[in-house]
């Protein structure tokens, strides 16, 4: 997370907002040993108002064989809108330097492995997240699938669960810079922006979320 507070007084609720829309993250475990930290790229989702995320991984996951020892600190990374900002675009003077800006939130806590019986709820509630953002398509369900192939390829996965300890959010927006500043470079972001959702990071630039 950025060190300046600055960039760190959005509210909790404002963050896990945001990991619920995203539902995607990166995943760091505290591995204990010279492996060092692993990491995994994975679906999730949030639970008990923030305070619990479920997800999977490939029972081949070298997090799955450290888990099988007990559970572990582990952080889970999930990142909003980012963008390159010129100096050029505050229209403000030649003393300033590039930037980056960005939205990420850290959710930090113990991670174990959950009871194999509550993979497939897991996987039906997953599955039901990201089908009703598609709707009016009609949804997919796992009872699609035949219940014989499901199987197999339940066997090949592990649910996990992390309990949120901590939530941290970077909400990186140009607010160190003057109001006139930061709406410049906003404008010149969704016009000409280097990154991913730059119209969207500019959007939030114009009207960063409040301290809470």
């Amino acid at each position: 997370m950025h060190p300046n507070p600055v960039f760190r007084q959005v509210s909790r609720e404002a963050s896990l907002a945001l990991a619920t829309e995203r539902s995607f993250g990166v995943l760091a475990v505290d591995a204990g040993d010279a492996a060092g930290p692993l990491l995994s790229h994975i679906p999730f989702l949030l639970a008990g108002d923030g305070r619990v995320v479920h997800a999977h991984i490939v029972r081949s996951n070298p997090i799955a064989r450290c888990l099988a020892k007990g559970e572990r600190p582990a952080v889970l990374a999930v990142s909003g809108p980012d963008g390159y900002v010129s100096p050029d675009w505050y229209e403000a003077g030649a003393d300033l330097v590039p930037t980056w800006n960005y939205v990420a939130v850290h959710l930090r806590g113990r991670l174990r492995l959950r009871p194999e019986e509550t993979l497939r709820p897991h996987l039906d509630a997953l599955a039901a997240q990201f089908e009703h953002r598609l709707l009016p398509k009609p949804p997919w369900r796992t009872s699609k699938v035949p219940d014989r192939h499901l199987q197999a390829m339940m066997r090949a996965i592990l649910p996990v669960e992390l309990d949120v300890e901590s939530v941290d959010g970077t909400w990186k927006l140009n607010q160190n810079r003057t109001d006139e500043a930061r709406l410049n470079a906003a404008r010149h972001l969704e016009k000409d922006g280097d990154g991913m959702e730059t119209g969207r990071l500019a959007g939030l630039m114009r009207s960063p979320p409040q301290s809470g």
